[in-house]
């Protein structure tokens, strides 16, 4: 029997996640690197943030999802450089040879080149920062109690820059807060001054989604109460004052980035590897263009086909898709066969705004209402990994359906920490 080839995997998200399971064990080892030792489900980051559900219930730690594989190797370690001559990863315990090396590393939030933006406004692209945003929301609430004047003013705004998914999902979470929440915690507190506001470039919300979606999610946010600012860009923040290109100045001392996103990189990847948005070119096999061993997969990868000549969006579907079709075809390498092509089928794209409030767009169908709120539940429900997570997350959302309620409003950091609770002190960089 041939010597197995070791097989890297840096990243341990959909696509990671997918082509380790996929690929044949008796014929590969496998070296998977995260930073993180658990997999982490993003599209219900915004829960996690706005208190509707525990970090635990979306995250999945790694050497339990592969306890079965024996020839998975799990290491937690930031990757540091690739050298692709030797065949090299470096990384922050040490170097790793590679036969073949799949990037699954995704991507990170794009503030546009705005580094005051950056160092000022929250961003959601980790488990961990969605739990940064919770406790800075709550204890804003908190402040809001005993704050008077302008710095009051500051605390009632709270902005959302972005109409995408992400973006509606989170200012329809805050309002229906306000709505349902606040009135209960907060006996005769006044929240009636709290400002919902959404920002997005475009003329609408959902803009990668048909025009049916993106009037609905319009609607549907402006009658729980949510400004929507569209057609207007945010110039500059500085933690206190946001200024946007329609001239206005909002006092905020919260300011969610969910704008953009852009690829996450490695020193040692040539500038010619690099497509739009920093991605990383692949042919229609999930290989890096001008390389013979190593493939990228997910966000990450930039694939030009007849029927995304711009590339692929980035969604978990697509993750999960390139993954298994590159696991199959270096599978079928080894027993002489040929490679398939990937080209992606559009299952369709989804959002939540609230209860009984959603848009889905399927190739061959668009609803929305308390039907599409269904549909969205169901789909999500189905991609988390355990069945035990399914069914912790399915009771929350039914518990809240049935109460208007989660009780899962707290706030976690160290007491015995110096520094001021501000807002400043709990973003992240």
């Amino acid at each position: 029997m041939a010597e197995k080839k070791t097989v890297i995997v840096v990243g341990g998200g959909f696509a990671g996640l997918q082509f380790v399971r996929k690929l044949d064990q008796r014929q590969f080892d496998i070296i998977l690197i995260d930073k993180l030792n658990h997999h982490q489900f993003q599209p219900l980051f915004y829960q996690v943030a706005t208190s509707q559900l525990e970090p635990s219930s979306i995250s999945f730690p790694l050497r339990h999802i592969f306890r079965k594989q024996k020839n998975v190797k799990i290491r937690l370690a930031e990757v540091k450089a690739v050298d692709v001559d030797t065949h090299t990863l470096h990384t922050s315990i040490g170097p790793y040879s590679y036969d073949l090396l799949v990037l699954a590393i995704g991507c990170s939030t794009h503030f546009f080149g705005k580094e005051e933006i950056r160092r000022n406004a929250f961003s959601l692209k980790t488990t961990y920062e969605a739990i940064t945003i919770r406790n800075h929301i709550l204890q804003t609430f908190e402040d809001i109690i005993t704050t008077e004047g302008p710095e009051r003013e500051a605390l009632l705004n709270i902005v959302v820059v972005g109409g995408g998914p992400t973006g509606v999902e989170l200012a329809g979470a805050f309002a229906e807060i306000k709505r349902t929440i606040l009135p209960r915690d907060y006996h005769r507190i006044d929240f009636s001054a709290l400002k919902i506001i959404l920002v997005e470039g475009s003329p609408r919300t959902l803009n990668s989604m048909s025009p049916t979606a993106g009037e609905a999610s319009l609607r549907y946010l402006r009658s729980m109460g949510v400004e929507v600012r569209t057609e207007t860009f945010v110039q500059n923040y500085d933690g206190e004052f946001l200024q946007l290109s329609s001239g206005e100045t909002l006092r905020t001392r919260t300011v969610i980035w969910a704008a953009g996103v852009t690829g996450n990189t490695i020193e040692g990847i040539p500038p010619e590897w690099k497509g739009p948005g920093n991605r990383l070119k692949v042919d229609r096999f999930s290989q890096v263009l001008g390389t013979s061993n190593i493939y990228a997969l997910g966000d990450i990868a930039y694939m030009e086909t007849p029927r995304y000549p711009r590339g692929h969006p980035q969604v978990a579907n697509v993750a999960i898709n390139q993954a298994r079709n590159l696991a199959h075809n270096l599978n079928r390498a080894l027993r002489g066969s040929k490679p398939k092509p990937y080209e992606y089928r559009d299952l369709g794209t989804m959002a939540t705004l609230g209860r009984n409030k959603a848009v889905v767009d399927l190739p061959f169908v668009k609803f929305t209402g308390f039907f599409a709120w269904i549909t969205w539940m169901f789909l999500h429900l189905m991609l988390i990994l355990s069945t035990r997570n399914k069914l912790i997350i399915f009771i929350n959302w039914a518990w809240a359906y049935i109460t208007k309620d989660t009780a899962l409003r707290l706030i976690l950091r160290d007491t015995h920490n110096n520094h001021s609770e501000n807002q400043t002190s709990n973003r992240v960089s």
